[in-house]
């Protein structure tokens, strides 16, 4: 999958997170799941990574219901393209939102648990 791609129109939210289905990065996946709808009205196209694999990935999208995609860069490629600091395969949290390509809103110590409400807030900003 090509996010330059994914992101060249409209508003495309890209997360980072350090590890599926631990404490934090599972409250930040569900604030998204739970404002999903109201992102959705508003254009938001949404895209997890972290470096976890595939298999890992799904599984934690499947156990908590995320209806967003989420992606294994398990060889730290799209983190090192955003500039995200990593630690091994755990990468910082953070939160980039781009309209029609270009980055207009970047959280570099991403909420957990409010990363829908301040994704949100930055769209009502644009």
């Amino acid at each position: 999958m090509d996010l330059r791609k994914e992101g060249g129109t409209g508003l495309t939210l890209v997360y980072f997170y350090p590890k599926a289905d631990t404490a934090g990065c599972t409250k930040q996946a569900c604030s998204l799941r739970d404002s999903y709808t109201v992102l959705q009205e508003r254009g938001v196209r949404i895209f997890g990574v972290s470096g976890d694999d595939s298999a890992a990935q799904k599984a934690f999208e499947t156990k908590y219901r995320l209806p967003f995609r989420l992606l294994a860069d398990t060889e730290k490629k799209v983190m090192d393209a955003f500039g995200v600091p990593h630690m091994g395969s755990f990468a910082s949290r953070q939160a980039f939102l781009f309209k029609d390509g270009k980055v207009v809103w970047r959280d570099l110590t991403a909420s957990t648990a409010e990363q829908a409400k301040d994704v949100l807030e930055a769209i009502e900003k644009l």
